[in-house]
């Protein structure tokens, strides 16, 4: 029987990979001024365009349990497994959510197989670890092989990003309004990273353009030192040039075209237009 793969949208893996692999994703969503935007649209333009004209900040709503209990539902009356892996537990409540789905699935089909993972991050960190677990189910494993896989990649990734403007940082709360106007200022830019399942400071440096070198110069020492490079892609918010500034970087050590991803609400939201990001996996464990 063939793995059934879920996630929510803040992997936000392409249109490709979840076709390919049939992976269903449940969708998170933001409210702001009164209106719903879904984490899971086509085109994220418009609720940054809110975003930037709206002196309020978007609240988060995670999927219901009803959504998830319908998908584990489903792919288990068909017989087959469920492995799930969702957004950090550390930034939301969806995996708790899916826990409780879980149990609720578990109380008419007790013998169902629902494995949660907890991603400890988002993005294409979450991605990557999903498709870690996609690629051993595709090889023939089983489910406690799938997970391992999944905990192994998690263990070899990296999320660095850099945020345009340190506004939105402001508005959530991650930095207080003094620091945020005198980093400004100074034009300091702080590349930030996942550790643990939390945003964490990984770096500070003056100017965009520094930060943008100094991600890439991680990727080409964390290549070098961890066995060589598994995977790669460049996140970018509502800025596509930029988004393709960084991949052309990031492809001078890679060797190879690194694919832009965009980043919608959910996650985007704490950080704001501007910010670009590159996540990757080494074939050997990090020391994040």
């Amino acid at each position: 029987m063939a793995v059934k793969f879920v996630t929510d949208s803040t992997s936000y893996l392409s249109g490709e990979i979840r076709s390919r692999y049939d992976v269903a994703v449940i969708p998170l969503s933001v409210n702001l001024d009164g209106q719903t935007f879904d984490d899971d649209a086509s085109d994220y333009s418009p609720f940054y365009r809110a975003l930037a004209a709206s002196k309020n900040f978007p609240t988060s709503s995670q999927p219901s349990v009803s959504s998830f209990v319908e998908v584990f539902s489903h792919a288990a009356g068909e017989g087959n497994p469920v492995v799930a892996v969702f957004l950090s537990s550390e930034m939301s409540g969806t995996y708790s959510t899916a826990l409780l789905a879980r149990d609720m699935v578990h109380k008419r089909m007790p013998d169902a197989v629902i494995e949660i993972v907890d991603s400890r991050s988002n993005c294409m960190e979450l991605g990557f670890a999903l498709l870690a677990g996609i690629e051993a189910a595709e090889s023939g494993a089983g489910v406690p092989e799938v997970i391992a896989a999944i905990e192994a990649r998690k263990a070899r990734t990296r999320f660095l990003f850099v945020p345009g403007t340190l506004e939105y940082l402001r508005r959530g709360g991650r930095i207080g309004g003094a620091s945020a106007l005198l980093g400004s200022l100074l034009q300091i830019r702080p590349i930030l990273t996942v550790i643990d399942g939390k945003t964490e400071i990984y770096a500070k440096v003056r100017t965009k353009k520094k930060a943008l070198a100094e991600i890439v110069a991680a990727f080409k020492a964390d290549i070098e030192a961890k066995g060589g490079l598994g995977g790669a892609i460049v996140h970018n918010i509502d800025d596509i040039e930029e988004g393709q500034l960084l991949a052309d970087m990031a492809r001078s050590v890679a060797g190879f075209d690194i694919e832009v991803g965009s980043i919608g609400p959910a996650i985007g939201t704490h950080v704001g237009p501007g910010t670009a990001g590159l996540v990757y996996y080494t074939t050997e464990e990090m020391c994040k």
